[in-house]
């Protein structure tokens, strides 16, 4: 049956909170106390510190308490001296009714460690019950013709309490026709029976009026009375019998009110009067009185009230038949009731853990908790179970007390809530069950090291940036929470310090992870560099793990380009010689430049910005070989200056001019004539014609062998030009080392110094060519491309 509020609230003040570290134990022996009822709370009724023996002191610290089988606080522990006390005034007959003995079963639970030591209260009964009969007055009627030594059963009286407290003795106010006989029932009570002495005489006496006392035994002895009324009628010789005279019934507890127990008959043999019988209960018990009731006429036995196994199983009712004339006929009825599942089972919490920790040692235990179904055979056996695929078990440990632990260490990143479902199912038919949940939360450890989104980041930032710009942002998560999920960024020292330090060039946002750029880099002094960054969470022991991020240093078009030649700024120009003879497409010079950019920053290109003698000249755009473009004739004049520019991809474009001086020339062989701004080769011009009209008049003699000498020096010097260079002298020693190519474009990518000068003196026609000298580079550059022979 269902607790009441009340019962519900003491069993809550009971239920404690058990944190099991070892296994349990149960004492297999039994401690027995007693304690008369109506005791007065607060009364002592037994010491747990001595029933245990030696070894426990502070019961407070083991966390005593008593726990009985119905969870009603009857006894109190007392955990300073370990007595057990009354918590309230004890009615043995409400308790226990009429079993006997009365004994409340309780066990005393220690917390820590967990023990169980089990005991029982045996409620002794006093005389505070005086003895009630059912009726007010009891009405015989006895025939006239009774013959003297027959005996009339009266309704027994009644005493809620045992033993020697119960009915022990009868006694019937004195008389001349009746004495008192005592009885025993089948349940051991005594029941009165009057017994005729005399024989009656209804003309003399038709009425005698008793007095029966029902006495009980106790120490101070309490008594009832009732008033018999005897009737004397006619004669009737014939007593009632029944049809058998035991009856025996099973009925289930669950049978509705009104429902027909059985019907009994009794016969007799007397016509008349005498002949009607009438049923009714014999000395019936308070219990089937409430339960049952009997038709006077037809014999059928009805339900009154609703029957529960769980109460009572079974009812023994003692009925009669009374005929017209007084006499009677008995038997008895045995009802067995039958149980029905009707009680689903019950589940009572004695200790909940709703917060674990994750990473826990297995078997901890999360509940403690009792089961009870207070129907029998199979409907009071239970199945407990949980939901599947969880991680925790089962395991009973005392009488229906079951403990729920972990199976294996929980893991809150992978759950961090377990709704768990306690289901309790009998075997009933039809199967009752009963669910409790509850809600257990994982709570979090540091376990789990921050993870970056990439093992290694690449950022790219312009060159020339701004100090403190933002040139990145790196990311990482932790699969903790709280303050084990809350990361802080930070920089790792690099291996070597200087300015160009990773701690010197960026820094980061410890909580964000931005990175920033300290100051302005510079791509031609530093293209990328490396910086390690960690981040570490805020748990106990903190977490880390570190990330490589590399920055690259994105050109920027800030340098103009660099002419390697012809030199600039030498202390006399740079002049090319270029004979007259000379084809179209004749190579007269290669400017060669560089670029400190790189990439499209650094592709360069060559325009003819002006000239002497706009046409003759031409530039290739891409390698800066400067080209005849047509036939040279006797009207071109003989020194030429050519402006040229040298200018990048970049956006926006840089550039550089260079200014080339050109000198016509008949042929290497002539010997080298000064700048036209000096007055020597305007001296000069007459006798270079005079020297060639007298070879011309010389050569009419020998016209043939002349012009097989011509042809000869012609291919000669033909030859001779694709290793000759203009009378120009680079500057000694390297040149400065960063001017490196970097885009393949066909500029001067190493080191070169180049000579060229007259040899003899100022009058020979021989020359001494250009010839490139190599400083500590391997390689060679882009020179003047040699004429193919004619």
């Amino acid at each position: 049956m269902e607790l009441g509020k009340e019962s519900a609230q003491q069993i809550r003040q009971v239920l404690l909170f058990f944190v099991f570290l070892g296994r349990s134990s149960v004492c297999s022996e039994i401690w027995s106390y007693s304690v008369a009822e109506e005791t007065e709370i607060g009364s002592f009724v037994g010491n747990v510190i001595k029933d245990m023996g030696s070894g426990v002191e502070n019961l407070a610290v083991r966390g005593a308490r008593v726990i009985f089988d119905d969870y009603k606080p009857y006894l109190g522990l007392d955990l300073q001296t370990g007595n057990l006390l009354l918590n309230e005034r004890l009615d043995r007959e409400a308790l226990c009714d009429i079993t006997e003995p009365c004994i409340l079963h309780f066990q005393v639970l220690f917390e820590n460690p967990l023990q169980f030591f089990q005991a029982e209260l045996l409620v002794k009964d006093i005389n505070d019950h005086t003895p009630v009969f059912l009726e007010k007055q009891i009405l015989l009627k006895i025939s006239e013709g009774t013959t003297p030594g027959t005996s009339f059963q009266m309704d027994s009286a009644q005493d809620l309490d045992t033993g020697n407290n119960s009915v022990q003795n009868y006694t019937i106010s004195p008389n001349s026709h009746f004495h008192l006989k005592l009885q025993d029932s089948a349940e051991g009570r005594k029941y009165p029976e009057l017994v005729l002495i005399q024989p009656l005489d209804r003309e003399k006496e038709p009425e005698v009026s008793l007095t029966l006392t029902a006495v009980d035994g106790g120490s101070t002895p309490r008594s009832g009375t009732v008033l018999i009324r005897v009737v004397v009628i006619d004669i009737n010789d014939n007593a009632p019998e029944f049809e058998r005279p035991v009856y025996e019934v099973q009925i289930p507890e669950n049978s509705p009110v009104g429902s027909m127990v059985i019907k009994v008959s009794a016969t007799d043999s007397d016509v008349g009067t005498n002949g009607e019988l009438s049923y009714s209960f014999s000395h019936p018990s308070r219990d089937g009185l409430k339960t049952f009731e009997i038709h006077p006429v037809s014999g059928e036995i009805h339900l009154k009230g609703l029957l529960d196994f769980e109460i009572i199983r079974s009812y023994t009712i003692n009925i009669q038949a009374i005929d017209g004339g007084g006499l009677s006929g008995k038997s008895v009825i045995t009802v067995q009731v039958l149980d029905v599942n009707d009680n689903p089972p019950e589940i009572a919490i004695t200790s909940l853990t709703t917060l674990i920790p994750e990473n826990f040692s297995p078997e901890m235990v999360v509940a403690v908790f009792s089961l009870r179904d207070q129907d029998a055979e199979d409907n009071g056996r239970m199945i407990c179970s949980i939901t599947d695929n969880l991680p925790f078990l089962l395991k009973p440990t005392f009488k229906n007390f079951y403990t729920l632990v972990t199976e294996r260490p929980l893991d809150r990143e992978i759950k961090d809530e377990y709704n768990i479902t306690i289901t309790v199912t009998d075997l009933g038919t039809p199967r009752l069950q009963t669910q409790h949940t509850f809600t257990l939360q994982v709570s979090d450890v540091n376990d789990n090291a921050p993870e970056f989104t990439q093992s290694s980041y690449t950022l790219w930032v312009r060159e020339n940036n701004s100090p403190a710009l933002h040139i990145g942002t790196i990311s990482a998560t932790d699969r903790d929470s709280g303050s084990n999920a809350q990361l802080t960024y930070s920089l790792l020292p690099g291996p070597q310090p200087g300015p160009d330090a990773a701690a010197v060039l960026v820094s980061i946002n410890a909580d964000s992870g931005q990175l920033f750029a300290l100051r302005a880099l510079d791509y031609e002094a530093l293209q990328a560099f490396e910086v390690r960054v960690r981040a570490a969470d805020r748990g106990s022991p903190p977490l880390s793990s570190q990330a490589l991020v590399r920055v690259q240093v994105l050109d920027a078009n800030d340098n103009s380009p660099f002419v390697l030649y012809p030199l600039q700024n030498a202390s006399a120009p740079c002049t090319e010689l270029l004979p007259r003879a000379a084809e179209p497409g004749y190579l007269v010079s290669k400017v060669v430049a560089v670029d400190r950019d790189s990439g499209q920053n650094a592709w360069l290109s060559f325009q003819l910005l002006k000239a002497t003698e706009p046409g003759l000249f031409s530039v290739w755009p891409h390698n800066g070989e400067v080209r005849t473009a047509r036939l040279l004739s006797e009207r071109d004049a003989p020194k030429h200056r050519l402006l040229l520019l040298v200018k990048d991809n970049g956006e926006p474009p840089r550039s550089a001019s260079v200014t080339l001086h050109v000198l016509l020339v008949d042929g290497f062989s002539q010997p080298y004539l000064p700048l036209p701004d000096a007055p020597a080769p305007e001296r000069a011009q007459p006798d270079r014609l005079t020297a060639y009209l007298v070879i011309a008049l010389a050569a009419v003699s020998s016209l043939f062998l002349l012009s097989l000498l011509l042809f000869v020096a012609v291919r000669l010097c033909r030859r001779s030009r694709a290793r000759s260079l203009a009378g120009c002298v680079l500057p000694d020693g390297p040149l400065p080392g960063h001017l490196l190519d970097v885009s393949g474009t066909g500029t001067l990518s190493q080191f070169y110094q180049y000579e060229v000068g007259l040899k003899g003196d100022s009058g020979s026609n021989e020359f001494k060519f250009l010839k490139s000298i190599i400083l500590n580079h391997h390689g060679a550059v882009n020179g003047v491309e040699e004429n193919p022979p004619m």
